[in-house]
């Protein structure tokens, strides 16, 4: 289980302002979810394939149709430097 110090410390790595009254709870709150990670860990989970998201969910997909006009040139009209369709910027870094 852990005690003031430890929870003083992780406040401090975490920069958390703990008050001292609530210190308690915190060392009952984060010991109960250590306890739980480590019974968690001792699952044989060895038979299970990983999962990239735990439902079965297809992709909602639309067709690949261009829906918008080509409007470059009316936007390039507008900025201070182009070449070649494309905006010229300068240079930040050496």
């Amino acid at each position: 289980m852990l005690d003031k110090t430890d929870v003083e410390k992780i406040a401090w790595l975490a920069r958390l302002s703990v008050s001292e009254e609530d210190i308690p709870n915190y060392c009952r709150d984060l010991s109960n979810i250590l306890g739980l990670v480590e019974q968690m860990d001792k699952v044989d989970t060895g038979q299970v394939s990983p999962l990239a998201h735990p439902l079965e969910l297809g992709a909602r997909l639309r067709p690949d149709v261009v829906t918008e006009t080509n409007q470059r040139d009316h936007f390039q009209d507008i900025a201070p430097a182009v070449e070649s369709g494309h905006y010229l910027v300068p240079k930040v870094i050496e």
